[in-house]
């Protein structure tokens, strides 16, 4: 089991289904991104730093704008 400070606070992504299901939830501080399964909200924890987590969604979302091939 991992965890945070208490006083960090967790977020899910507006395009989380509405059943909560296969989310992540992410918690922003100033030295550290948190990442987190919704469905284990007790389970580990990924730690990145601001920078890195800066870089991952701007890949992810040039990613989701190509053309798929399929």
């Amino acid at each position: 089991m991992s965890t945070t400070d208490p006083g960090v606070s967790w977020f899910k992504s507006s395009y989380s289904s509405q059943d909560g299901g296969d989310c992540i939830e992410v918690a922003p501080t100033p030295h550290t991104v948190h990442v987190r399964d919704s469905k284990d909200p007790e389970g580990p924890i990924l730690r990145f730093t601001p920078d890195a987590w800066t870089r991952f969604v701007a890949l992810v979302v040039a990613t989701d704008q190509e053309p798929r091939t399929h």
